[in-house]
């Protein structure tokens, strides 16, 4: 039997009895015709030439993505925003946003910037601060880290005791004065609290017990009153058993660093005393040691990792011409420095808060 086909895309005549019928009697047998590279082919009753080779793998190939990042998708919404990053990079959108870029709570350290001395530097030193203290003695220029936005800053016990009025200058230039709120002469801390402050830039203390030998470390303080003066080196040793006075009261009267007075806090180290005589009450603890420039007025400031944690409050240094006479100028750092480390900090602060080691 030989059919009349209608060729595709054609479109029936008045001619046709059913114009819109198939033109194929679906019989169950089969047909023969030309496939599209002129080849006979056999089908069903009904069936149409075969569609070009390529055809359902071009449709196939197109799912294939789609499907994929539907799959990556829901797993996305199972575990969370790592894979949600995935799926953006996926579709072509770029790495999602890092939250806080990552910055260390407290500073704002970015990435980029993140292990260089200038980004610690710019990140920490708002919540650094220098102090005056003034006492029957004399002046007294020291340094405080601010670790609350109302006020609270910790310093050393040496740089307050004794003062009858306490100033504090933030890196900005605003002033404020201070009080007391607690002190540990035989850890050589102290905290003091603004008056009618707030939202102040505060620091944020790291973990001392992670330090090396060898890590980078910066320091900030106010040296000579050179507020928010910045220093660098390494931890240069561990655990160092430092002795200092536990109040101003050193024969030679040297209970505070003062500014340009060539006086700076006495101290013993090694069975030696160095900067004075450490007088009578005297309190030994472990300190980092830092060959990061400090100088008097760095008492009390920060030493900070290159995350921008503190690690340490900066209480002691060495200074030869002062050590051989109790007189003449203050002598530059010679790269022997000592840190209280911030653990020993953390553990105070509850008594220095409750006032309790006044």
């Amino acid at each position: 039997m030989t059919e009349n086909l209608r060729p595709s895309g054609a479109h029936s005549t008045d001619q046709d009895p059913t114009p819109y019928a198939s033109p194929y009697a679906y019989d169950g047998t089969a047909h023969t015709g030309t496939a599209y590279d002129g080849t006979a082919y056999a089908g069903t009753a009904g069936g149409y030439p075969p569609p070009p080779p390529y055809a359902p793998t071009s449709r196939r190939r197109a799912k294939r993505p789609v499907a994929l990042l539907a799959a990556v998708a829901l797993a996305a919404g199972v575990i969370g925003g790592g894979t949600a990053t995935l799926v953006g990079q996926l579709n072509g959108g770029g790495s999602g946003a890092t939250g806080s870029g990552g910055a260390v709570n407290g500073t704002t350290v970015s990435q980029s910037s993140k292990g260089t001395v200038s980004g610690v530097a710019e990140a920490v030193s708002p919540a650094i601060v220098e102090i005056g203290a003034a006492s029957s003695a004399g002046n007294s220029t020291g340094s405080g880290v601010v670790i609350t936005g109302d006020g609270e800053i910790v310093t050393n016990n040496h740089v307050i005791s004794g003062t009858q009025q306490i100033q504090v200058t933030l890196s900005t230039g605003k002033t404020y004065t201070a009080d007391v709120v607690g002190t540990d002469p035989d850890k050589d801390l102290a905290l003091i609290k603004l008056r009618n402050a707030s939202g102040l830039k505060t620091a944020t203390l790291g973990d001392s017990s992670q330090v090396k030998v060898g890590d980078q470390v910066v320091a900030i303080g106010s040296p000579e009153g050179l507020t928010g003066t910045v220093t660098s080196g390494i931890v240069s040793a561990l655990d160092r058993d430092v002795t200092v006075a536990k109040d101003d009261s050193g024969s030679s009267g040297q209970g505070q660093d003062r500014q340009g007075g060539g006086q700076q806090w006495p101290f013993e180290f090694g069975g030696q005393q160095f900067n004075g005589d450490t007088g009578e009450e005297t309190t030994t603890y472990k300190a980092l040691q830092t060959d990061a420039s400090l100088n008097p007025g760095n008492s009390g400031g920060a030493l900070i990792n290159m995350d921008g944690e503190i690690i340490g409050i900066n209480s002691a240094m060495y200074a030869p011409s002062s050590s051989a006479s109790g007189s003449g100028s203050a002598a530059g750092s010679v790269g022997l420095g000592f840190a209280i480390p911030v653990n020993t900090l953390k553990a105070d602060l509850d008594t220095l808060r409750a006032g309790d080691g006044s």
